[in-house]
C-alpha cells in the first residue's frame, strides 16, 4: 500500500477532515489530525447541513457511519418557508407531503453541524486529533513536511492534506491561484434560545428555514436542534465593504442601527435578529475559486474542501463537496493501481477539479440571481411545473438550470 509506514497529516478537524481521517483509518493508515480549536466545544457550530446521497451520505456510509447520522438527523429541517421582506410567507415546504427517504436521490436530510463533528470526532481513534494546534507554517524537508505549530512545537509527516477551509494556511504551498470577489457580503449571525430571544421568527421557522427576499438583499435563517438558529443576510457590496463600513460587529446596536438603515423597506419583525446583545455577528465577504481551476499535481500535498474550491454557501454544496473530496482522496491514495503517491494526487484532484467546474457554476448562478431585483418572482416562478429547465443569461455566459419542487431545490445557505 501506497501508505504504509506512512505519516499522514490532514490540517483541519472540519468534517471533510474528519471524514478523511476516519476513511483512512479504516484502511489501517497512519492519520493525525492537527485543529486549532483547543477542544471540541470551545467553538460554537454554525447552522444544520443537508447532506446528499451522493456526495456526504455516500462519504458516510463507506465511513459505515450512516446509522448513527440516523439517529441524529433532524426530520422536516430542510422544509423551507419563502417569504418577501415582510415576513409574508408566499410559498410553505411545510405544506408538502414527505415521501423521500434514504437512498433517494432528491433526499437532503439535515442535520446540525455539531452531532455531525460528534459523530465523526467519535469515530476516529484515541489520540487522533491533536487540539490546540495553530498552523503557523509547513517547510519541505527531503521527501517529507515539517509542520510548525503555534505552541512552539513542530512534527515531521510524509504527507500533508489542507482541509483548513477558506483562509488555507496550505494552498498557498499548493497553488499560487487565488480566489476571485463574489460580489456579495454576508453577515452571518447566531442566535441562542430563539424562542425567548426572537419569538416571530422562531414561531415563522417552524424548526425548517426561512429563505426572505427583496430589492437586492437576502435573508436565510435555519434553526438548530437545541433551539437556537443561525442566520445570514446578503447583498450586493463592494470588495472591502467590511472594513469600509465602520461596524463594530461585536456591538449589536451597531448592527441593528445598520440593518434599520439599509434595510429600511424590511419589515420590523426581522430586528429580533440583531436586538439581543449575546448574538454573535460575523461578517463574510465572499469569494470563489476561478471554475477553471487547475495546479500542477505536488508529490505529497494537496487540499479539500474550502481549501480546495472556496464559493459562497449559496448552492448548499460545501459540506457535501468537502466529504465527497474526503470519500475520493482515500480512495486514490489506497488503490493498489497507483504506483505513488503523485499518481494518486493526479486521480483525484483531476476528478475534483471537474466536480467543481460544475458545482461552482450552479453556486455563482444562485449567487447571483438571490441577489437580483426579481428574485423574489423568480423563486416563486420555479415551482409552477414539477421540473423545467431553463437556460439563464448569467454575467457574460448562458447556463442551462434544472427547476425543482421545494423539497428538491439546492439553495441551502451554509
Amino acid at each position: 500500500m501506497l501508505l504504509k509506514n506512512k505519516k499522514i497529516a490532514i490540517i483541519g478537524g472540519g468534517p471533510g477532515g474528519l471524514t478523511l481521517a476516519r476513511l483512512l483509518q479504516l484502511k489501517g493508515v497512519d492519520v493525525t489530525v492537527y485543529e486549532r480549536d483547543v477542544n471540541k466545544d470551545v467553538r460554537v457550530q454554525g447552522g444544520a447541513l443537508d447532506l446528499h446521497e451522493e456526495s456526504g451520505l455516500a462519504a458516510l456510509r463507506k465511513a459505515g457511519l450512516l446509522e448513527a447520522f440516523k439517529e441524529n438527523f433532524r426530520p422536516g429541517a430542510e422544509k423551507i418557508r419563502v417569504t418577501d421582506e415582510n415576513a409574508a410567507v408566499l410559498l410553505d415546504g411545510h405544506l408538502e407531503e414527505d415521501h423521500l427517504n434514504f437512498g433517494d436521490k432528491h433526499f437532503r436530510p439535515e442535520i446540525d453541524r455539531g452531532p455531525l463533528r460528534d459523530i465523526l470526532l467519535e469515530s476516529l481513534r484515541p489520540g487522533t486529533i491533536v487540539w490546540n494546534s495553530h498552523i503557523l507554517s509547513i517547510e519541505p524537508l527531503d521527501n517529507s513536511w515539517k509542520i510548525h505549530l503555534g505552541n512552539g512545537s513542530s512534527a515531521l509527516v510524509d504527507v500533508v492534506i489542507g482541509a483548513d477551509g477558506a483562509n488555507s494556511k496550505i494552498r498557498p504551498f499548493v497553488t499560487s491561484v487565488k480566489p476571485l470577489w463574489a460580489g456579495v457580503t454576508m453577515i452571518e449571525g447566531s442566535i441562542k434560545d430563539g424562542v425567548r430571544t426572537a419569538p416571530r421568527i422562531h414561531a415563522l421557522l417552524k424548526g425548517g428555514k426561512i429563505f426572505a427576499y427583496g430589492k437586492e438583499q437576502t435573508l436565510i435563517v435555519s434553526s438548530k436542534g437545541d433551539g437556537s438558529f443561525g442566520f445570514a443576510v446578503s447583498w450586493k457590496t463592494s470588495e472591502h465593504w467590511v472594513k469600509e463600513s465602520g461596524i463594530d460587529f461585536k456591538d449589536h446596536k451597531q448592527v441593528l442601527a445598520w440593518f434599520k438603515k439599509e434595510f429600511s423597506t424590511w419589515g420590523s419583525i426581522w430586528h429580533e435578529l440583531f436586538e439581543d446583545e449575546n448574538t454573535i455577528f460575523i461578517p463574510r465577504p465572499q469569494y470563489c475559486m476561478p471554475l477553471n481551476l487547475r495546479w500542477e499535481t505536488k508529490s505529497n500535498i494537496t487540499l479539500l474542501g474550502d481549501a480546495a474550491h472556496w464559493m459562497p454557501p449559496f448552492a448548499g454544496e460545501g459540506v457535501n463537496m468537502a466529504m465527497l473530496d474526503a470519500l475520493e482522496l482515500s480512495e486514490s491514495l489506497t488503490d493498489p493501481a497507483f504506483g505513488t503517491i503523485k499518481a494518486a494526487l493526479i486521480h483525484y484532484e483531476k476528478k475534483m477539479f471537474k466536480r467543481f467546474a460544475r458545482i461552482g457554476k450552479l453556486t455563482m448562478f444562485n449567487t447571483e440571481w438571490m441577489h437580483e431585483p426579481q428574485a423574489l418572482k423568480n423563486m416563486l416562478s420555479m415551482f409552477g411545473k414539477n421540473v423545467i429547465n431553463q437556460w439563464l443569461f448569467v454575467g457574460k455566459m448562458w447556463i442551462r438550470v434544472t427547476l425543482m419542487p421545494i423539497s428538491r431545490m439546492t439553495l441551502y445557505m451554509r
